[in-house]
């Protein structure tokens, strides 16, 4: 288990609402996807780039 700064636990919440959100509008989420990620749910470059990560984990493993 990695042990979060209060920081980075703050955020969590937010990467996994923007999680939930881009696999729902994987299709239609506007481009280029870390701007866009990080417009909409205040991400840093690197939490815009964990929520890719997470959302294509999860395609693969539901296909």
């Amino acid at each position: 288990m990695i042990d979060l700064t209060p920081a980075e636990h703050e955020h969590s919440a937010a990467v996994d609402h923007a999680v939930e959100w881009y696999c729902a509008n994987y299709g239609t989420c506007e481009r280029p996807i870390v701007p866009a990620l990080r417009q909409r749910f205040g991400l840093t470059s690197h939490q815009a780039v964990v929520v890719i990560r997470e959302t294509t984990l999860r395609r693969a493993r539901a296909a």
